[in-house]
């Protein structure tokens, strides 16, 4: 386990010597404007319709109050993840994904203090590899013998103030960026609607399509149902075993490799096929891919490159295949995105539980059909375009990952009175908290504790 160096004139103590575990449980069940899931600093308020299943597993959940600590005892091997640790503000509750750390004396430990504590060690994998099981699950038995550094209570207060002052500047610059790349990815897509719909000629007539997705098009257009001019291959269902001895182990896409910016196939699961399996669903050069199921349905991307190897889709995947000299793989995938990002599959797709973009739904989309000539135009002005504001976007993202990693550093050489801050002034500011989105693990998360605890 790795440990940090902190300041010799500061005292240590065990972790159970200053915590206890928060196991507080949701029983009797709690009222509805309780009923809150916590992700790191978010506190994203859920609604359900409270059946008995649901009330057994909320029932279970532990309730946190403001000061304890979370952390996100899940995918301890991750890159560091800012939301992972947090200081609870209000009361909600937790799934077992999470354990809650409070202070067994308040007054004499500042809980803010080890909250920035626990995100310096987080940053610097102290964590990792403590967890136990397939998921190395973190529990309150391997933190409670770790060490921690006892500063002087004042000196606390004043490491806070510090970070605070800090950290919020930092923040704002992050939040900054975080906006602009929300404005740019806006822009992207209205140019990408716009230009997938009208056409790149601002003067030409226009007519109604009759499909309030589509609705405007140039006069010489028309639309059709995908079923038209594409074929579509659903992928095979999971197999964990051989039939018979002919089969082979081979890698697959599924829906996690699959995004709008392309086709992840450097980490790619395996299973088995047969040999007629392997004829049905390898992917070709060209294929374009649509996620099925789950949080990315619809995602979509063309494979331009297999890297030298054979490679086959599970059923969490379409393959599309034109069948027809009239339309461009990528001008449909442009079109799908422009769809996806406009919430047309909350609109097709039954989200009672997980959407599915099934394959009938895929063949009944209607696009909007331009000439094959004014197809290859428009998805190369998209290219150019979207190129220059995904570079933007990128570097505003670097951007981000620098404070980051500026914040990481400021924040750990503080904790660890590296930098003695006992003597700085600090102004009179406003604190600035980071916004997050979140993250797809995280929903991951509580929805895998859900199931284990029903």
């Amino acid at each position: 386990m790795k440990t940090l160096d902190f300041a010799e004139r500061w005292g240590q103590s065990r972790l159970s010597s200053l915590f206890i575990e928060n196991t507080t449980k949701n029983t009797p069940f709690a009222e509805e404007n309780a009923l809150q899931f916590f992700f790191g600093s978010i506190i994203p308020k859920k609604k359900y319709e409270l059946t008995e299943d649901l009330i057994e597993t909320y029932e279970k959940y532990t309730v946190v109050f403001p000061n304890d600590i979370m952390i996100n005892g899940l995918n301890l091997n991750y890159d560091f993840v800012s939301q992972r640790i947090a200081l609870v503000k209000e009361k909600g509750i937790i799934t077992s994904a999470y354990i809650a750390l409070r202070l067994r004396n308040q007054t004499k430990v500042n809980a803010r203090y080890y909250c920035y504590l626990f995100k310096a060690m987080d940053a610097q994998k102290v964590f990792h590899g403590m967890g136990t099981g397939i998921r190395l699950t973190l529990s309150f038995k391997e933190l409670k013998s770790v060490m921690l550094p006892v500063p002087p209570r004042p000196e606390q207060d004043q490491i806070v103030r510090f970070l605070d002052w800090k950290v919020s500047s930092i923040n704002k610059l992050i939040n900054i960026n975080q906006k602009e790349i929300v404005a740019l990815g806006e822009l992207k897509q209205n140019i990408i609607t716009n230009c997938i719909t009208m056409g790149l000629n601002q003067n030409v007539e226009m007519k109604y399509s009759g499909n309030e997705w589509i609705n405007y098009i140039p006069w010489h257009w028309t639309t059709v149902h995908l079923r038209r001019v594409y074929a579509v291959i659903l992928g095979k269902m999971l197999s964990p075993a051989s039939i018979n001895n002919q089969d082979s182990y081979e890698e697959y896409v599924c829906a996690k490799d699959v995004h709008f910016d392309g086709v992840d196939l450097s980490s790619l699961k395996k299973m088995w096929f047969s040999q007629m399996e392997k004829k049905q669903y390898e992917i070709q050069k060209g294929d374009l891919l649509i996620v099925e199921g789950g949080a990315g349905a619809g995602n979509a991307a063309i494979v331009y490159d297999l890297c030298g190897k054979s490679v086959y889709v599970q059923n969490s995947i379409h393959i599309v295949r034109s069948k027809s000299s009239r339309v461009i793989n990528k001008f449909l995938c442009y079109w799908i995105s422009s769809l996806v990002k406009r919430g047309y599959m909350k609109n097709v797709c039954s989200v009672a539980t997980i959407p599915h973009y099934t394959k009938d739904k895929v063949l009944s989309t209607i696009m909007p059909l331009p000439p094959i000539e004014e197809q290859t135009d428009i998805v190369d002005y998209l290219d150019m375009k979207c190129e220059v504001l995904d570079n933007i976007i990128a570097k505003k993202h670097k951007q981000i990952q620098l404070l980051q990693e500026l914040k990481a550093r400021l924040t750990s050489d503080a904790v660890t009175g590296k930098i003695d801050v006992r003597g700085i002034e600090i102004p009179e500011f406003e604190y600035m908290e980071e916004t997050y989105l979140i993250g797809k693990s995280d929903e991951q998360d509580c929805e895998d504790s859900t199931k284990e605890e029903k």
